[in-house]
Parts: C-alpha cells; sequence; structure tokens
C-alpha cells in the first residue's frame, strides 16, 4: 500500500496519466511470436503438498513461465483448480495492484485463495470462502522483482504499465500451452487497487491481438476490479470527498481543496498542494486501507472498455486509499444510462453491499464492511458478489419470505 501512496504523492505535482491514455493499446510493435521456449510443465508444476498444509480435494500448481528467453525473464504463478466440477468452471486471473503487491503473498494467502496462514506462521487452515469454490483460480506475480517473479537482465526492473501488460499477455499465451485444457475456458480478469490500471490494459492487449488469426485466441468475457485506481483525477477528488464526509477532515480544508485543487484539468497549483498537506496532515496516524480498523504497524494497492461483455467494478466502503467516491467520479464520467437502479444486496439476509447496473455491461457494486482488501475483510460477501460477477446476474437482492 505505501508504494501507492507515494505514487499519489507525486502525481499531485506533474499532469497526471488520464484513463484515456491507456485504454486503446498500441501493440503494433510487439512481436506476433509469444510462445516462448519453457522449461516448466503441467506435470513438474503440479504441487503435491504445501508446508503445513491440509489435504485437499483439488489440484493446485506453481511455477516459472518464461516471458524473455534472452533476458530470462520469469513470472511466476500460482494456480488452484475448483474442487467442485473444475472442468466446467471458469478460469479468473487475479492481479495484485501496489504497484509491487504480491498476487501470492496478498492475494492467494490473506484474500482469496484456498488457505490462509495460521497464526502460528507454520501451517495453513482452508479458507471457506476462496473463490476456488466458484471458479478456477490463476494468481500471477507481474512485473519482475514482485514476488517471486524475477529477470537476469536489471534493467527489466525499470518498467512501465505497457510493458506489464505485453508481458502478462505473453505469460498467459505460454501458460495456456501449458493448460491446453483451458484454452477455450471462459477467463475473466479481476484484480484490486492498482490493478485498476493493470486489468483493463490486459484486456486491451487481448482483445486487439484476438482480432489476429495467427495468435491464441483467449476467451475473455469480463473484468472486474476491486477498490481501483483507475484515474488520478477522479480519485484524487474522491479521496477529498470521503474524507471531508467521513470527518477525517476539517471544513476549511475541503474549502481549500474545493477552491483551488482543479480536478478537470489535472493542474495542482502550489496554493492546491498546501491543502492537500493538510488533508494527510488531519487525518492523523489511521490505518486508511480500512478507517474504522485497529492500527497495524506493518508497511504492506476508467474508463471502461465497451467491448468487453461484462465489467464490475466493486469497492470496500471503508476504503479510505481508494474511496467509493472516486469509483462513483469514474463511472459517472462515461454518462452511462442506468439500467439497474440503485438498490441494497443481501448476503445471509443482510445487506452485504449496494449495487447500480448501467448499459454495455458495466456494474458498480459496494461491499459493505470491507476496506481496501475486499476478500481479507468480507470473505463471505466478496465470495457472493465474485460468483454474481461469472453468472453474468448483480448481487442478489432480498430473498422473498418464501425462500
Amino acid at each position: 500500500m505505501s508504494n501507492l501512496n507515494k505514487l499519489i504523492k507525486s502525481i499531485t505535482s506533474a499532469n497526471p496519466p488520464r484513463a484515456e491514455q491507456w485504454t486503446e493499446q498500441d501493440v503494433s510493435n510487439i512481436s506476433p511470436f509469444y510462445i516462448v521456449p519453457q522449461d516448466g510443465s503441467m506435470e513438474t508444476d503440479r504441487i503435491d503438498k504445501l508446508p503445513g498444509q491440509p489435504n485437499v480435494g483439488f489440484y493446485h500448481y506453481g511455477g516459472y513461465v518464461t516471458v524473455d528467453a534472452e533476458a530470462e525473464r520469469r513470472l511466476f504463478y500460482y494456480f488452484a483448480e475448483s474442487p467442485n466440477n473444475h472442468s466446467s468452471k471458469p478460469l479468473v486471473l487475479w492481479l495484485n495492484g501496489g504497484p509491487g503487491c504480491s498476487s501470492v503473498g496478498y492475494g492467494a494467502m490473506l484474500e482469496l485463495g484456498p488457505f490462509r496462514v495460521n497464526s502460528d506462521g507454520k501451517s495453513l487452515y482452508f479458507n471457506d470462502y476462496a473463490w476456488n469454490n466458484v471458479a478456477n483460480v490463476l494468481f500471477l506475480e507481474s512485473p519482475a522483482g514482485v514476488g517471486f517473479s524475477y529477470s537476469n537482465k536489471s534493467s527489466d526492473y525499470t518498467t512501465g504499465d505497457e510493458n506489464i501488460a505485453r508481458d502478462s499477455y505473453t505469460f498467459l499465451i505460454n501458460w495456456l500451452h501449458r493448460f491446453p485444457q483451458y484454452k477455450t475456458r471462459e477467463f475473466f480478469i479481476t484484480g484490486e487497487s492498482y490493478a485498476g490500471y493493470y486489468v483493463p490494459q490486459l484486456a486491451s492487449v487481448i482483445y486487439s491481438e484476438n482480432k489476429k488469426r495467427n495468435q491464441t485466441h483467449i476467451n475473455l468475457r469480463g473484468i472486474a476490479i476491486g477498490n481501483a485506481w483507475i484515474d488520478d483525477n477522479t480519485s484524487q477528488q474522491g479521496r477529498s470527498d470521503y474524507y471531508w464526509t467521513h470527518a477525517l477532515n476539517s471544513d476549511e480544508t475541503n474549502a481549500g481543496i474545493n477552491k483551488y485543487c482543479d480536478y478537470v484539468s489535472g493542474i495542482f497549483s502550489e496554493t492546491c498542494q498546501e491543502y492537500l498537506g493538510k488533508r494527510s496532515s488531519e487525518f492523523g496516524h489511521i490505518e486508511l486501507v480500512n478507517i474504522y480498523a485497529p492500527l497495524c504497524e506493518d508497511d504492506y494497492t476508467l474508463k471502461c472498455i465497451h467491448w468487453i461483455c461484462k465489467s464490475y467494478i466493486e469497492r470496500g466502503d471503508v476504503d479510505g486509499i481508494v474511496p467509493v467516491t472516486s469509483s462513483r467520479y469514474s463511472v459517472n464520467k462515461l454518462k452511462l444510462q442506468v439500467e439497474t437502479a440503485w438498490r441494497p444486496w443481501y448476503c445471509n439476509k443482510e445487506v452485504g453491499g449496494y449495487v447500480v447496473g448501467y448499459k454495455k455491461g458495466l456494474v458498480l457494486t459496494t461491499v459493505r464492511g470491507a476496506g481496501h482488501m475486499v476478500p481479507s475483510d468480507q470473505p463471505e460477501r466478496a465470495l457472493v458478489m465474485i460468483s454474481s460477477f461469472l453468472e453474468g446476474k448483480l448481487p442478489p437482492p432480498l430473498p422473498s419470505r418464501r425462500e
């Protein structure tokens, strides 16, 4: 999370990137030959048992996929098949944000993977609300330098969003050759935080490359982004509104931000930056990933792509890093017609959050009581939400009394 905070602070003094700049990826300079010589195989990647792991009723795998043989750039993955008729379940890719957060360390072990780590730090227990209950879930460590992914070329550790998207695409093509049974499976890209950039950019590359007859066709069906950093201007504006409405900032600081910070142009004057500094100092030492949670001392992260069948933007409603107000500003910029009016959705007959559906398949949903890492804070509600997404439905309304 600290990397995202550093990024947020750095962009307020310059012209920040806009979502419009990356929704259409230039893939003309990408080599058409994505198949890279590999050392691993599905059989050798199969995990017999993780340290301290209970017995399981599903196959899981881990290993490296080479995305650049010359640089020896290899991305690490962890893959958990569903224990429930895996051959009929879709394939879901999960990307943590950061930039620099591990999809294995965070996503698989703290959020939505099949296991959680016991307090002894040596053994694992089952996550009852793991997403592999409803899908086959692939966790990717990206870019090189994150988690177990690496390169033998030091310059590879200085990278950018477009290169990350290309490497992720190369990874997928080679991974699908290693696991050919998933080549035609329905495929969904999911992630959180800075994956608000990773997910749409990867989806854009897939869409462009799918048009080419000589490429492996990836059956992309939708994207879902949790607590996404999508557009710097709307995210900053949403932060300010959220802090003020949740009594974290004074009226004076909020008024100064509204007067001197130009979110339309993205140009932040010196006076604006002074008020943004007050914004940060006023809320004190709290855990922004969940503003009501106890303080943790450990340092641990749109434009809609209209050609995708369905897109979910989901938010934990107590996240102060990338608050729900930021998503509402981003979605409102699209000027889409509302198809299903704002309503509550339910989990175990309790309000699990709120949802609104738009034309062109875009859905904005909140998850009640969740911070920045929704599957970690509210695992059962997150599972209900992602199950609805994979089924092409909105999260469920209140069941009738007969049910």
